[in-house]
């Protein structure tokens, strides 16, 4: 597996009649996800959420790969 870096949101069964849309409606969700959180309840979803899609991924190259990517230029 390596890691996909082109937009890939998706949801099945919808249909899209923009390429945007799906990458639109996980922004939502991410804004919604924080929308009445201090700043450390804000932190500790995020850390969550990091540890749920990493344990999902499970290939800890891609893993690797994407947190270089991520601490890039920072």
């Amino acid at each position: 597996m390596s890691l996909e870096l082109q937009p890939n949101f998706n949801e099945a069964g919808k249909r899209y009649y923009r390429d945007f849309s799906p990458g639109d409606d996980f922004y939502q969700l991410l804004i919604d996800m924080h929308r009445d959180l201090s700043d450390e309840q804000s932190a500790l979803v995020n850390a969550k959420l990091v540890l749920l899609l990493s344990n999902h991924i499970g290939d800890i190259a891609v893993l690797r790969e994407a947190m270089a990517l991520a601490r890039e230029g920072v």
